[in-house]
């Protein structure tokens, strides 16, 4: 069965977070709520989603301005922006920030479920590249290629590895997490050190930071 996809809501309006709330559920999605910008943030740079729907007028921190945040974070999550401001310029801008689509309030409700699914299918069939200290991770071809030109090719495992430290590059990962996301058919959880060894051995030192106490993060990008 696949995975349900994760929506970030952000939305400032209390019945229509909860009606957008509804709708998404009723989609099949699990939604996270945010209602000001600095708790979107937040819950953009330290958990996973499919998607984010974002509101622009918000509280403490406008809705584009979360977004600008998140994409100089190395945070690709396809978003759609919605707004009161609906005049071409208003959208160019939105579009100019980082977002996919930008849907006028008020708007048809089909319309936004049809644009979130839209959405849904060209973030999943996507082979994203990733950005490394070292380089650039190539997911689908396993491959990274290090900033001299020179090509690495990684397993399987490493390169799920690889992948999920990259895909938050500021965010620490617990072991638990690596181990039931990364390596769920195991049971000890010495093999995430044993593949943070191999990418090290692969890629250098610095490709792979370890937090102590806590579990690892990628290494600092350039």
């Amino acid at each position: 069965m696949p995975e349900r996809a994760r929506i970030l809501l952000v939305e400032d309006d209390a019945r229509l977070a909860q009606l957008l709330e509804q709708l998404l559920a009723g989609e099949g999605y699990d939604t996270v709520l945010a209602r000001d910008g600095q708790r979107a943030l937040h819950e953009g740079l330290t958990q996973e989603f499919d998607v984010v729907v974002l509101d622009r007028g918000l509280p403490v921190l406008e809705g584009l301005e979360v977004l600008t945040r998140l994409r100089s974070r190395g945070i690709l999550t396809p978003a759609l922006v919605l707004s009161a401001l609906g005049n071409p310029a208003d959208r160019v801008e939105g579009l100019d920030r980082g977002a996919e689509d930008y849907l006028a309030k008020p708007f048809d409700i089909d319309e936004l479920l049809a644009r979130v699914r839209a959405l849904l299918r060209r973030h999943r069939s996507t082979v994203p590249t990733l950005a490394l200290p070292a380089g650039s991770l190539d997911v689908g071809g396993r491959t990274v290629t290090t900033r001299d030109g020179h090509t690495v090719t990684l397993s399987e495992r490493e390169t799920d590895l690889l992948e999920r430290l990259a895909r938050r590059p500021h965010q620490v990962f617990e072991r638990d997490d690596l181990l039931a996301t990364v390596f769920p058919d195991a049971d000890d959880p010495g093999v995430v050190d044993t593949y943070v060894h191999y990418l090290r051995k692969k890629l250098g030192r610095g490709s792979v930071t370890t937090v102590r106490g806590v579990g690892y993060r990628l290494g600092p990008l350039p």
